[in-house]
């Protein structure tokens, strides 16, 4: 009963906050990583931010330097250092200046990640190789460089923002570099927890249930009607917030694959509209998690669903000079399913055309890929492409903000 009660006390001690703790954030000047630090300022933190982005971006607001401002009105104290992962000196002069500065380090974020959605064969080495340096390598190096000081602290974490390893193969068809680069990263958590829980450092991943916006998904493509669909980073914040003020040696508290709304919820979280970016819209699922009832219902069809033939005719119907303007681009749909076949919508000159496909579709600005079920769910106004393709129902190849204009288009016809 003793035993149990200083348990107890250890765990109320240790689930107050973040004041005093020295946090390592990789990437963290910006999106996620900076709404963390953030988050534990409030606290009164000692954050590191740990990025390379020392100058502003021309089109991504921060820098290590603004979130270091922001950390001290927010009430912590700052560090910042100007840091590529891929390189084991800069890591480990951060490491070393953060132990000067601050004493120690006793949590660790491994934010920083890179992101390539090419199939193989559009997927450059140049681009494999930056995407694994950061995201599995990178994740790698900085636990092991922070391991000797994390080992001293009272209470160590290492998070990493990384999903759980899902074997579903629809997570590597469309994006396979990607997908072995962020696997890579969970893998460095399952073994981590294995092998640090004998000396009570906590290892876990978090990953959000839903897209998060951030100004680089703008930056990318994400345009209003996907920001729509998302959440803001704060969830994530919240989240790991959560995660870090629990004990580390509570054996419940290593190993875990967290989601974010499920930890939020678990803490006794009810109010989740503070978190969308536009409240009562449908949100995007997140990479990697399975939604098993969407699954269910494409893979079975819809028999009231309107055939493909007859959603390019209506399409035809709605096309305009005003649309072309608007668009001007052209698209290559390959459909599989229960209808299957190739089409287009040509929306570059005149009042624009749709038809059946034959011969390259490099000539077309922007290439689908789904099945013809989702594509019939699509036209009626139950699926939206950004939904799509973060689900992983549909693969798109081209131009990005061409497929953002498609989506536009696709909005006024269900209307």
């Amino acid at each position: 009963h003793v035993y149990r009660v200083l348990f107890f006390i250890h765990l109320l001690y240790f689930s107050c906050d973040l004041s005093g703790k020295v946090i390592f954030i990789t990437g963290g000047s910006r999106g996620i990583g900076r709404s963390i630090a953030l988050r534990a300022a409030r606290d009164g933190a000692n954050v590191v931010i740990a990025a390379k982005t020392s100058e502003p971006h021309p089109k991504l607001p921060g820098t290590i330097y603004s979130v270091a401002e922001e950390v001290e009105k927010a009430g912590g104290k700052a560090l910042p250092c100007v840091v590529d992962i891929r390189y084991e000196h800069e890591i480990q002069e951060a490491v070393d200046r953060a132990v000067k500065v601050f004493g120690g380090i006793d949590i660790l974020i491994n934010n920083a990640s890179a992101i390539s959605l090419t199939k193989t064969a559009a997927t450059s080495m140049k681009s494999y190789d930056l995407m694994n340096s950061v995201n599995a390598r990178g994740t790698f190096l900085c636990s092991k460089l922070c391991i000797p000081f994390l080992r001293k602290s009272e209470n160590p974490h290492i998070l990493t923002l990384s999903p759980p390893l899902n074997l579903n193969p629809k997570w590597f068809a469309n994006h396979l570099a990607y997908t072995i680069a962020k696997y890579g990263m969970s893998m460095c958590v399952l073994g981590m927890a294995c092998e640090l829980r004998p000396i009570g450092i906590a290892v876990n991943a978090l990953w959000p249930r839903t897209a998060i916006y951030t100004a680089a998904t703008k930056m990318i493509g994400g345009g209003e009607s996907f920001a729509a669909q998302c959440r803001h980073p704060e969830i994530m914040s919240d989240a790991a917030h959560v995660i870090l003020t629990r004990p580390a040696k509570d054996p419940t508290c290593t190993g875990n694959f967290f989601i974010d709304e499920d930890v939020l919820r678990g803490a006794g979280e009810t109010d989740f509209d503070k978190y969308a970016v536009k409240l009562g819209n449908p949100l995007a699922p997140d990479f990697f998690l399975d939604d098993e009832a969407q699954t269910t219902e494409t893979e079975v069809g819809d028999p009231t669903s309107p055939t493909i033939d007859s959603i390019f005719v209506q399409l035809e119907k709605m096309l305009s000079e005003d649309i072309v303007r608007s668009v001007g681009a052209a698209f290559h749909f390959t459909l599989t399913g229960v209808q299957p076949g190739a089409w287009f919508i040509d929306l570059r000159t005149g009042k624009g055309r749709v038809g059946k496909a034959n011969g390259d579709s490099t000539e077309f600005d922007c290439r689908f890929e789904m099945t013809s079920e989702a594509f019939a769910k699509m036209f009626e106004g139950k699926l939206m492409p950004s939904k799509a393709f973060m689900s992983g129902e549909m693969h798109v190849d081209g131009d990005v903000f061409s497929a953002i204009k498609l989506e536009k288009l696709l909005r006024k016809m269900v209307k």
